[in-house]
């Protein structure tokens, strides 16, 4: 059995690291995609959309809801990949020793 000052040091080693891959998710940047690149998002790691760019031949006013659904597509496929990315860099953490 680990005596209690090792216990104290790998739990802030692991704090440490928890950060450091908190910041690393916090700092990529994800662009989400509709099909044929038609909408893409860009979000940053802690989920605040920078951008959405729509291209010209998708805007078409008696077709709304294609535009609809393609921006939601965009932004789901943003929003899975920063889940996907946290899952496998924070999973690690959730099976902790302690």
């Amino acid at each position: 059995m680990m005596n209690m000052q090792n216990m104290m040091r790998q739990a802030q080693k692991m704090q440490k690291q928890m950060q450091t891959s908190q910041e690393e998710i916090k700092n990529t940047t994800f662009i989400g995609k509709s099909a044929q690149d038609l909408v893409s998002a860009t979000f940053s790691g802690d989920k605040k959309m920078q951008s959405l760019n729509i291209k010209n031949d998708l805007i078409d006013p008696e077709d709304p809801e294609t535009l609809d659904d393609m921006v939601v597509a965009a932004v789901n496929d943003a929003l899975n990949q920063i889940d996907k990315l946290t899952e496998q860099k924070m999973g690690k953490f959730a099976k902790l020793p302690f």
